[in-house]
């Protein structure tokens, strides 16, 4: 367009019905708003018939011959030729008639293995013919291997199929990672100290209520596992901090608290909450909830009680939280060897069912109160480090591991999310870069490329692959045949 503007040329065409229709009075509406967006040329239209128009039909109706396939085989007899180990060998095969099961067929060494005569495959031509026999359905080591082996003779096969497979970005982002998940599991440090770290989160949307109640937020004392549950009418930023500033009324702030990404816990508002009140906050890696595992299973259990005390009006699930509290807290718990309550207040909740119980030992219990505390928490602190160890060692036989990622390496992400729509989409992400090195196999990445996926992301070596890793300056399984494969030009057996 910017080349026409302003200049007159002339417009040659075999369309006749064009130049009458620009010689129209009355034209349709869309044809009239062709004419009309031409009308900026400065042009004369000439038509002119078809049969004098052949060199311009020739650029869309003239085939080209081109070529679409070369026989692989001719390659490969090709290749054969310019590779020394080879030559070497057709040389010998050609003084000894027979050499080590190779021998020539139409002008192509093969090799004689378990009865089927194979093409040796030069090592120019050995990417090539992996290649072709993986990307026939991108199938495992184990059935590219087959499809190979029924032709072709390569050394190192298996090794270097896995390399090939190992690079492959369709099977990088596509399959999902078999055998042992990777990750150990790393309990977290508990202090012998009451109140001195939270784990929080939102539970909900749950049926709205007359005063608009729809999410539950729920916190957990780590050590005691003295649970706090509050309705909320939101999930937001400013609902957490006004729930933790109510706490801290009671109880003080903790020194550190522990949540997944929700976007109360990732707003500025609750940062400068938790700086505020020199709080250590932590944020659980995306797509794994094990790492804020204390408050999901309170989340389980708060769920399902709700749903069977409010199951005659959902709506009013919100008049049952404080009772669900209690009984929470009341509950003998396996962890501590106790309930939450006991440990943390040092003596049993008071209840309609144990009301008499307690008023009957209620002398006796503020007498030994002060001496049984201490002894409460650190028999709590040996129990819990027991479960913990009970726990660490039957997940740890499921698991290997984890591989070690460095830093600016290129990985794969798992993908963490899925929808309608999404059931055939690449399993993994990337290529993405890793940014930052943190604890327990846990890492920050950032997209190296154009790609689906965010820009930024927190994940774990478990959720990981390695990207592409193949460089000039690597050890090429494809390389160094002669020394385990191909025998060694001027001795007479191959060299094992």
């Amino acid at each position: 367009r910017v080349y026409l503007l302003g200049l007159h040329f002339k417009l040659v065409t075999d369309c006749n019905a064009f130049t009458k229709t620009l010689e129209k009075k009355e034209l349709s509406t869309r044809v009239a708003r062709w004419v009309l967006r031409l009308q900026e040329y400065d042009y004369q239209v000439e038509h002119r018939s078809g049969l004098r128009m052949k060199h311009v039909d020739a650029f869309s109706r003239y085939p080209v011959m081109v070529v679409t396939n070369v026989d692989i085989l001719t390659s490969i007899r090709r290749a054969q030729q310019q590779d020394e180990d080879l030559r070497a060998i057709s040389e010998i095969i050609k003084e000894k008639q027979a050499y080590n099961d190779y021998f020539e067929k139409s002008g192509i060494l093969h090799k004689l293995v378990d009865d089927n005569e194979l093409v040796v495959v030069p090592k120019s031509m050995q990417r090539e013919v992996i290649r072709r026999a993986h990307g026939k359905g991108h199938f495992a080591m184990k059935k590219t291997k087959e499809l190979i082996c029924r032709e072709f003779f390569i050394p190192k096969l298996e090794e270097k199929i896995r390399a090939h497979i190992n690079n492959c970005v369709s099977c990088i982002v596509a399959n999902r990672k078999t055998g042992k998940q990777e990750g150990k599991l790393h309990p977290l440090h508990k202090e012998a100290t009451p109140l001195y770290t939270y784990h929080i989160d939102f539970l909900g949307p749950l049926e709205s209520t007359n005063k608009s109640y729809k999410h539950i937020f729920a916190v957990v004392d780590s050590f005691t596992k003295f649970a706090w549950l509050y309705p909320t009418k939101s999930t937001s930023a400013q609902e957490t901090i006004s729930r933790l500033k109510l706490q801290s009324a009671t109880f003080g702030s903790p020194v550190h608290i522990i949540s997944d990404r929700g976007s109360a816990f990732t707003s500025d508002d609750f940062r400068r909450y938790c700086n505020e009140e020199n709080i250590q906050h932590s944020i659980i890696t995306t797509g794994l909830p094990r790492a804020n595992g204390q408050v999901e299973r309170l989340m389980s259990i708060v769920t399902n009680v709700l749903t069977k005390l409010s199951k005659d009006d959902p709506t009013k699930w919100y008049k049952f939280v404080d009772r669900v509290q209690q009984v929470i807290n009341s509950t003998f718990n396996r962890s501590i060897n106790m309930t939450p309550f006991e440990l943390l207040i040092g003596v049993k909740m008071r209840t309609a069912d144990d009301f008499n119980i307690k008023n009957l030992i209620e002398d006796e219990i503020r007498q030994l109160h002060q001496e049984q505390r201490d002894d409460l928490r650190q028999q709590a602190k040996n129990q819990i480090l027991k479960i913990q160890d009970e726990n660490r060692k039957t997940y740890n036989l499921r698991r290997k591991e984890a591989n070690q990622y460095a830093l600016d390496e290129f990985v794969a992400v798992k993908r963490t999310q899925f929808g309608g729509g999404l059931k055939l989409k690449p399993k993994y992400l990337g290529p993405y870069r890793i940014v930052k090195i943190k604890p327990n196999n846990s890492y920050d990445v950032v997209k190296a490329a154009e790609c689906e996926g965010p820009n930024r992301t927190s994940t774990c070596a478990e959720y990981m692959k390695p990207w592409v890793n193949y460089s000039e300056d690597d050890i090429d399984p494809f390389e160094g045949e002669c020394e385990a494969g191909w025998p060694i030009v001027g001795l007479g057996k191959p060299a094992v």
